[in-house]
């Protein structure tokens, strides 16, 4: 049985490409500019590569080590969509002293 694809996203392109996950060739080359690809999960859906204040906040979230793999439940978990909750959440961190990548992953920062 094949193994199930999983997506790689690169940034510069705002290009994403669904290719079987290998362990032993994780590092992956854009087709486009043959820079790296970013691993970022089977429950990854890519926003238009015109929108590109969907493909920052994309960008925030990947460089903060925030990735789209799907959970026992369901898909992953609460993510933001727009720059706007980002710098809330980004706001959020600074004042708490709470981790950066797990405030953007929260439903609802605790207050």
């Amino acid at each position: 049985m094949p193994h199930a694809k999983t997506s790689f996203v690169c940034l510069p392109c705002r290009a994403s490409y669904k290719q079987p996950y290998d362990r032993e060739r994780p590092d992956r080359v854009c087709p486009r500019c043959a820079g790296a690809l970013i691993h970022v999960g089977s429950a990854f859906a890519a926003p238009r590569r015109r929108d590109t204040a969907a493909w920052r906040t994309l960008s925030v979230l990947l460089n903060a080590g925030v990735r789209f793999h799907k959970s026992c439940c369901g898909g992953p978990g609460y993510r933001p969509r727009t720059l706007r909750e980002v710098k809330e959440r980004m706001a959020y961190a600074e004042s708490s002293g709470e981790p950066f990548a797990r405030v953007l992953v929260q439903w609802q920062p605790s207050r």
